[in-house]
């Protein structure tokens, strides 16, 4: 589903990613975070898709949104898994959006 989200400007953060071999508890925890962070002060959307590549943008009002997302006790224990057990590599992007436009 593509996200709704407000007139810009807004931020994005760009989570790219290549996932190690099995499961390891991944599916559970990313449920768990996509729940937690529509919880979260200034959350605006998000949008993911996986192959070999992983990509999720989430959107956010403010970088102190996302400064605060990212500082969140259960997303900082998510962050650990992620890098002991689920990921072989990961990039992270903030964006400003400041235009958009759809069909």
């Amino acid at each position: 589903m593509i996200a709704n989200t407000p007139t810009p400007p807004y931020y994005a953060v760009i989570f790219t990613s290549l996932r190690t071999e099995g499961d390891n508890g991944y599916s559970s925890m990313a449920d768990e975070m996509a729940e937690l962070a529509q919880q979260q002060e200034g959350y605006l959307g998000i949008e993911s898709a996986r192959n070999d590549l992983g990509i999720t943008v989430s959107y956010w009002r403010s970088l102190e949104d996302i400064k605060n997302w990212k500082a969140n006790t259960r997303h900082l224990f998510a962050q650990k898994q992620g890098r002991e057990k689920w990921y072989e590599h990961y990039k992270v992007r903030i964006c400003k959006v400041e235009r958009d436009y759809e069909f």
